[in-house]
């Protein structure tokens, strides 16, 4: 939801040049190979394989393109593991077949967690995802978690939001704002 809001909301009216950085959640949360967590990040893991092999090879501007197909796929057409078919999510994306071969190919694990910990490592390993870094006023790289949200709010309120984050990453001293999530994602119509 936060990738939509930014992509569709908020980059259409400020300057934003987007870097996307991958973050694996089997990396991050060691879950137990028995646990019901595990076959879904593992996936999501391989994946990300697939979208650094992208990068790569295409560069930094087809990543999105994989991205926001493989997220589609996975949130509006409910697609896991057990459905989910990477050739045909590869072709509709305009990318040639062969990035699958990366889905197995543990050579770019050392690339996901390097990009996780530049992450991390600006806003801090109590963290998941997804975490936005921006240069602030002063020129620091500064990172925030969040914002978590369940649907992308009206381009009015998104711009706010937008507005208020950046504003909050660079107040030094700033920590945390939460409440308890009350609801599901709405994910809305699926983008094309």
């Amino acid at each position: 939801m936060t990738a939509r809001w930014v992509v569709d909301e908020v980059q259409p009216h400020r300057d934003l040049n987007i870097t996307w950085q991958s973050i694996s959640l089997l990396e991050k949360n060691q879950p137990a190979e028995d646990s019901d967590y595990y076959a879904p990040v593992l996936f999501t893991h391989k994946l990300l394989r697939v979208i650094e092999a992208i990068r790569k090879g295409e560069g930094e501007a087809r990543v999105k393109d994989a991205y926001w197909e493989f997220a589609t796929r996975i949130h509006h057409d409910k697609n896991r593991q057990d459905s989910f078919d990477l050739a045909d999510a590869l072709a509709t994306a305009g990318f040639d077949a062969a990035y699958a071969d990366a889905f197995d190919d543990e050579s770019y694990d050392d690339v996901i967690r390097a990009g996780m910990k530049i992450g991390l490592d600006l806003a801090g390993d109590d963290v998941g995802t997804p975490i936005i870094a921006l240069d602030d006023d002063s020129g620091d790289r500064v990172a925030l978690f969040g914002p978590v949200i369940t649907r992308v709010p009206t381009t009015e309120q998104s711009l706010k939001l937008w507005d208020a984050f950046i504003a909050a990453a660079q107040i030094p001293g700033f920590w945390e704002l939460k409440r308890t999530r009350t609801e599901s994602p709405e994910f809305g119509e699926r983008p094309s």
